[in-house]
């Protein structure tokens, strides 16, 4: 956990975000050991931006990781932060049983499973037409 820690406070502090100044690290655990980074990076037209866990996501399917074990999520807020639920919803389509730890520069942590965070996930067996 430390390593991710870090690899994610590491990717808040490149975040971009000018409008909000709520900077926000990812750093996804895949099944396969390794780690990728991801930021939140704003946009002034407000919908084109993207969270840090969207972001990590991203990377880590665009090097070929589609299996991901856990999620630490580092911000600057008094109180851990949980993904929105957009993020929710995207990390449900690769780990429905991922491990997510969201983390504060105070030392503050929370750990949830996705399942807690998004029960009753709409999920690619939803789309089924039988």
């Amino acid at each position: 956990r430390t390593v991710l820690r870090e690899r994610a406070f590491a990717a808040m502090e490149r975040a971009y975000a000018p409008y909000s100044s709520f900077r926000v690290g990812a750093a996804l655990l895949a099944t396969d050991g390794s780690v990728v980074e991801g930021c939140n990076v704003e946009n002034a037209a407000f919908p084109a931006g993207i969270c840090a866990e969207r972001s990590a996501v991203a990377a880590a399917v665009a090097r070929g990781n589609r299996g991901f074990d856990a999620i630490v999520v580092a911000t600057e807020a008094e109180e851990p932060t949980p993904p929105c639920g957009m993020c929710r919803q995207v990390l449900e389509e690769f780990s429905p049983h991922m491990l997510v730890i969201a983390v504060t520069r105070g030392g503050r942590e929370a750990t949830w499973t996705l399942d807690a965070l998004l029960p009753q996930a709409f999920t690619p067996q939803s789309l089924s037409r039988q």
